[in-house]
């Protein structure tokens, strides 16, 4: 009978990083065989001790990297984040508990250096819940049938006297981090971008190996010359049998800070010669899109799911840093099955602020610290958590009163994909 040896889970060190890759791209069901400039491009994501690796001997067969990174809360002021991503377990290798080692030490290491959330996009739905993670935004994708959405295809220039002008990657590296700044500040969910980030999305960096086709990008000036609004997309080339054009424009992201930026974008997109559809990319569930077209049945859902998975590592922190429409206070026993945030907490929020900290009160409701994720950012409701048995009241009405302060009337949306 064979005998399993013991695995080793430890940081990467330089030279395992070949090796780490290689266990990555398999996870992932790429290519092994990683390509020497595919390593390097990704070795400036290497930061010592945030890479983990699962050894089995000198094999890598689990991977798992996080880094440091902001979330937006509710009002717009930024948290410390330890962003998780690259996660893998070669499947020779699973129900071994590697996962749940890499992301123990991981967390640990992220509440000690006094991160206030972890956060990570889920493959899978079932995996990150156990490790006290929950889903705290939504990512909606609408397709667009252009003739039926009743915008003038004749469309030259907006309305509001802005200006639409197609620009190259460059232009793309020197104005977007600023105009994803703005957004970023505004959106609940939003997250930041580093210099690679914009890099690998022009064709500086190719992090995935495949080769590089430029897309279009397009920019919107504002009246008084502001950079309002910029967007990537990429067209196909089909064409029906009665030689009519069938085009597709397919939107890989789009930043718009003003109303009138994204109604500007989104109309140039509907108004592309050939083209007969755009598909939006990942917008947020209460994206402008449907109701900037003169019939909003022309854009179809096509993907709904969860996006951005938020894992609280301190409570007060997480809890004061957003802002508060309502005024109340509410006392949440928190389950914590990591042992990282458990306990009773009293939440006193209002619209000049909040404080937050641990109590020997009664709770009033009692919840998992995963949908306490859920609900921080203002998307879920408690109500609907405790129909399903996931909020327990221990106080009638407590959950109505979690929702009014809690719930928010815009929706958290979270645009990138890590």
């Amino acid at each position: 009978m064979s005998r399993r040896t013991e695995i080793d889970v430890r940081p990467v060190t330089d030279d395992e990083f070949p090796d780490w890759n290689r266990a990555l791209n398999t996870g992932f069901l790429q290519p092994p065989a990683v390509a020497a400039e595919q390593v390097e491009a990704r070795r400036r994501q290497f930061v010592p001790g945030r890479s983990l690796g699962a050894f089995d001997g000198d094999r890598c067969v689990a991977t798992f990297r996080s880094f440091d990174q902001e979330l937006t809360a509710v009002g717009g002021r930024p948290v410390r984040a330890d962003a998780i991503s690259n996660v893998t377990v070669t499947a020779t290798h699973r129900r071994r508990g590697l996962l749940t080692r890499m992301m123990a030490q991981d967390l640990a290491a992220a509440k000690e250096r006094g991160d206030v959330v972890a956060t990570l996009i889920a493959a899978e739905y079932p995996i990150y819940g156990r490790y006290g993670f929950g889903p705290a935004t939504t990512m909606t994708e609408w397709t667009v049938d252009v003739p039926r959405a009743g915008l003038d295809r004749r469309w030259a220039a907006p309305e509001d006297g802005g200006r639409i002008d197609l620009v190259d990657g460059e232009d793309v590296r020197k104005l977007g981090p600023e105009l994803h700044e703005r957004l970023r500040r505004a959106q609940p969910g939003a997250v930041s971008r580093t210099e690679l980030w914009w890099e690998s999305r022009t064709g500086v960096v190719n992090m995935n190996g495949t080769p590089w086709t430029e897309p279009y990008y397009v920019l919107y000036r504002s009246a008084d010359g502001g950079v309002e609004g910029l967007a990537s997309y990429r067209t196909d080339d089909h064409w029906g049998d009665a030689k009519q054009p069938l085009n597709t424009a397919t939107v890989n992201w789009l930043i718009g800070v003003t109303p009138a930026a994204e109604r500007a974008l989104w109309h140039y997109l509907c108004s592309i010669d050939w083209v007969q559809t755009v598909k939006s990319g990942w917008r947020s569930p209460d994206d402008l899109l449907p109701l900037l077209l003169p019939d909003p049945r022309a854009a179809r859902i096509t993907t709904q799911a969860d996006w951005l998975w938020v894992r609280i590592l301190d409570v007060a922190a997480a809890l004061e840093a957003r802002t508060y429409d309502g005024q109340g206070a509410v006392v949440l026993e928190l389950v914590d099955r990591g042992g990282l945030t458990g306990g009773r907490w009293r939440l006193e929020a209002g619209p000049d602020g909040a404080s937050c900290a641990p109590t020997t009160e009664s709770a009033h409701v009692v919840l998992d610290v995963g949908d306490l994720a859920a609900l921080w950012l203002g998307d879920e409701s408690a109500v609907r958590l405790a129909a399903l048995g996931r909020v327990r009241e221990e106080r009638a009405g407590a959950a109505r009163v979690v929702d009014a302060l809690l719930r928010t009337s815009g929706r958290p949306w979270c645009p990138d994909m890590f």
